[in-house]
């Protein structure tokens, strides 16, 4: 086990405990960090994903049943996009990232839920027999023996299976992988540790990477978004996971210390929601790096973290980049949110939408989603942004676009979703009206100034799971969602099928990485090539009968493109 304090010969020793806001040149965060990086795929993934395209039957599906693009769509997809060497351009990073707030004091969680208040969450977010104390100390065990992990309670086991199994049938890609690689093996001898939301959708991703030859220890990225009953069937089947709804942040970093800092084992990959992860072992466990071959990163808190590390050199290890993805970008970001907000929403509060007046901070494809299903039902949405191309677009798209501090007396809720921090600070709050309702669709809670509520002034009382009242001394009341984190995965669900498609590109970065030959990817943080994203794509596409046409050879010609792919230049904005 590598100790804490040994940072002996590390590149992370002189790393501050927190980082440093992004350097900004003539108001613009400096790009430095934009060189054009190309990316080759490697022959061991290319052996791999040919071996799925042969399994396939005449009919377009494999020998149990899944869908998988028909030949003509895909049959020489792979070939051509992992002979891909073109540079890829990483987007203009004009947020600030965010950084998990410092508090490590445990919280009192209250203990007068009712059954019917808990119920509401939906099965695999609540347990309403457990009461709000830590499983840390407990014994614990497994029917078969093993005690490697730490959960709430291994005896709902049974009932997370069966959600799992429900989550893998919107997951056809992984499904596909699993199959069409688990001969092969391309991940044996992987010892992925990962952070990320413990659902369980990420499940099937998790075991996919277990069929696919990797060890696997988890925990998770959010201390509200865990479902326990997943949490144990992977326990249960023989995963390590380290994580149960409702953690105190001093729970966090310990379910992540137990993660990284095992003393028979040792990870050589890394798979982070957040860079919490990443930050903890640069920390606590620098020598660790030495065995690590690189890191997969799919959020925007996360990238920012990385990018800054790349520009001060001091990231050791290569990474890559999923979150801005077209795959992760346009179907997780936009399409889940345009979804799971109404749920989480609706699941909370029990809300009426229509002629709610609602401001929607930040236009990205978050906020699109977001503006989008809010919308739909009838709600009066404004929205404000820093950037005026996001902001002409909510123009164009119908919304009024508006600074927080001219509509936060009218509105009837607030939904932050910019990746920034402090968008909604004191002085919004005092102007909120009675019975305001605020929510968070960002990573990290550090968009809402949670900092300023606690204060002697105001007095917090719980109506519900993940709602909470901000009591002015007035009388006004403040409706607080999941404490400031994450709403559709702190109080909802989020839907299978649009997280197959992260989850198989997670899972294709992680074989790319772990399988590249030594010395294709230096310090640095790359982006999957476009061919990678449109394959992804074409893995789901059976689902909805999609039949793509065919571009000739004079067409192909003209465009001045190959006739498989990609169809579009690296710069392209879907």
């Amino acid at each position: 086990m590598a100790e804490k304090g040994d940072q002996t010969g590390s590149c992370w020793e002189d790393m501050p405990d927190e980082y440093p806001e992004p350097h900004v040149v003539n108001g613009k965060a400096e790009e430095e960090y934009t060189n054009h990086q190309s990316v080759k795929c490697s022959p061991n993934l290319l052996q791999m994903l040919k071996a799925a395209e042969s399994r396939k039957t005449a009919q377009g599906r494999d020998r149990d049943g899944w869908s998988v693009p028909e030949e003509s769509e895909t049959g020489e997809l792979v070939t051509e996009a992992l002979k891909t060497d073109m540079p890829i351009q990483f987007t203009d990073q004009k947020q600030e990232f965010n950084k998990r707030t410092s508090n490590t004091g445990h919280r009192s969680l209250p203990h007068s839920i009712s059954q019917s208040s808990t119920d509401s969450y939906g099965s695999v977010c609540s347990d309403s027999s457990e009461d709000g104390s830590s499983p840390r100390d407990k014994p614990r065990r497994t029917s078969k023996g093993l005690s490697d992990f730490c959960i709430k309670n291994i005896k709902q086991a049974e009932f997370g299976r069966r959600e799992i199994i429900i989550a893998q049938q919107e997951m056809p890609a992984l499904m596909i992988l699993r199959k069409g690689a688990g001969g092969e093996k391309p991940l044996a001898g992987a010892q992925v540790v990962g952070c990320t939301h413990i659902t369980a959708q990420t499940a099937v991703l998790i075991e996919t990477l277990s069929v696919l030859g990797a060890q696997c220890r988890w925990a998770a990225c959010n201390i509200f978004s865990t479902q326990n009953a997943v949490a144990a069937a992977l326990a249960e089947g023989g995963t390590p996971v380290f994580a149960w709804r409702g953690e105190s942040e001093d729970d966090f970093w310990w379910c992540i210390d137990r993660c990284v800092g095992a003393e028979t084992w040792q990870p050589n990959m890394i798979m982070d929601d957040g860079g919490d992860l990443t930050h903890w072992i640069h920390k606590k466990h620098p020598s660790l790096f030495k065995n690590i071959k690189g890191i997969v990163e799919e959020s925007v808190t996360g990238i920012y973290r990385l990018y800054q590390m790349s520009k001060a050199g001091r990231l050791c290890v290569p990474a890559i980049n999923v979150n801005d993805s077209v795959t992760k970008q346009k179907f997780d970001n936009l399409y889940c949110c345009k979804e799971s907000i109404l749920d989480g929403l609706k699941r909370t509060t029990d809300i009426m939408f229509g002629g709610k007046q609602v401001v929607v901070c930040g236009y990205g494809e978050v906020g699109k989603g977001c503006c989008a299903a809010l919308k739909a039902l009838g709600a009066v949405v404004y929205v404000t942004e820093v950037d005026p191309i996001c902001a002409l677009q909510a123009c164009m798209d119908g919304f009024r676009v508006n600074k927080l501090s001219e509509v936060a007396r009218q509105v009837d809720m607030v939904v932050t979703c910019t990746g920034n921090k402090s968008v909604v600070r004191r002085e919004h709050l005092d102007r909120m009206k009675d019975g305001c309702i605020l929510c968070n669709m960002g990573h990290s809670s550090t968009e809402i100034d949670l900092v300023s509520l606690r204060t002697a002034e105001l007095r917090w009382e719980r109506m519900r799971p993940q709602v909470d009242h901000v009591i002015w001394p007035d009388g006004k009341r403040i409706v607080l969602l999941a404490e400031g984190r994450l709403l559709n995965l702190s109080c909802s669900t989020v839907p299978s099928f649009v997280l197959s498609i992260t989850a198989t590109t997670q899972a294709l970065a992680l074989i790319e990485l772990y399988s590249a030959p030594e010395g294709r990817y230096k310090q640095d943080v790359y982006l999957l090539p476009k061919k990678m994203d449109e394959y992804v794509a074409s893995l789901h596409l059976p689902t909805f009968d999609a039949h793509l046409s065919e571009v000739t050879d004079e067409q192909a010609k003209y465009l001045g493109i190959s006739k498989h792919g990609p169809f579009k230049p690296n710069d392209y904005r879907y």
